[in-house]
């Protein structure tokens, strides 16, 4: 409002000393000091003191100033959402260039940080963010995610790591119902033995086109769709998918599980795939 009201007064002020013609005496005016020489303005009632007027038409100008280019952050980044899109809780960063997650509003929900140049993902990035759903970093040079980067993040429904350089994964955030890791350089020993084990929502698991040479171990009830092809899969149990020791147990809400592009036989395993309504897409002679 301030800014408005400064506005309105330095328009009125130049047209009135605009519109008084320049004396032989005195030329027109260039600077504030000047302005002030030219013709005083007074306001109803009273004088402005000189040192007043000046005041406020060098504040004017310096707003002026900030406001031609986005104000910038400590060591040079732009804010967030200047160089984003923030729109009701979903920032979208795609393509943008960053090399470590931004800081992000705290109302977040949904981030999309697709095909940039981000190395590594650090445990103070979403710190201060609790509302986080959603999250998606395919396509960019992730190596690294340090211990508890996801720990805070209780309502994280989907989280999307596709197109990366993973060796290892972090301990993930119960809610999950989507995880995908497709395309990185995963190995079995970098899966740890309970990493789905409490994940007692997750739906979809996307592990395709890394280097695993086994199944991920202790997968939950509740996946429906399992994408395991071209790894180096040579082995399975009878533990893997079912469970040996109860042949009534029936995996029931399995709907998919490719695994083609492995050096397995399926068809090695007939035991395998007794608990499933379907059997899994890959080699079997």
């Amino acid at each position: 409002m301030k800014t408005l009201q400064a506005a309105l007064f330095w328009l009125l002020l130049v047209s009135w000393i605009q519109a008084a013609p320049p004396t032989p005496q005195n030329p027109r005016a260039e600077t504030l000091d000047e302005i002030w020489d030219s013709e005083e303005p007074r306001q109803a009632g009273k004088t402005t003191k000189r040192k007043d007027i000046v005041t406020i038409l060098q504040d004017l100008q310096r707003d002026e100033s900030t406001t031609e280019q986005p104000a910038k952050k400590e060591g040079g980044e732009m804010p967030t959402c200047l160089l984003c899109v923030c729109l009701s809780g979903s920032v979208y960063c795609e393509e943008t260039d960053i090399d470590a997650v931004p800081p992000l509003p705290k109302e977040t929900s949904y981030l999309y940080a697709r095909f940039n140049k981000i190395k590594k993902i650090m445990a103070k990035d979403f710190a201060d963010i609790p509302n986080l759903r959603r999250l998606d970093f395919t396509g960019n040079l992730i190596e690294d995610i340090e211990d508890g980067a996801f720990s805070r993040l209780s309502l994280l429904e989907e989280l999307t790591l596709a197109e990366n350089r993973l060796l290892k994964l972090p301990a993930l955030p119960a809610k999950l119902t989507l995880f995908n890791a497709r395309h990185n350089k995963l190995k079995s020993k970098g899966i740890k033995a309970n990493t789905f084990k409490k994940l007692n929502n997750l739906s979809f698991l996307y592990l395709d086109h890394n280097e695993l040479e086994s199944v991920p171990p202790h997968l939950p009830e509740s996946l429906r769709i399992l994408h395991l092809q071209f790894n180096n899969i040579a082995d399975i149990t009878d533990d893997t998918f079912c469970k040996s020791n109860d042949t009534r147990y029936i995996r029931s809400r399995v709907d998919e599980i490719r695994m083609e592009g492995n050096p397995i036989l399926l068809g090695k395993h007939p035991n395998s795939f007794i608990c499933l309504k379907r059997l899994p897409t890959g080699t079997y002679y």
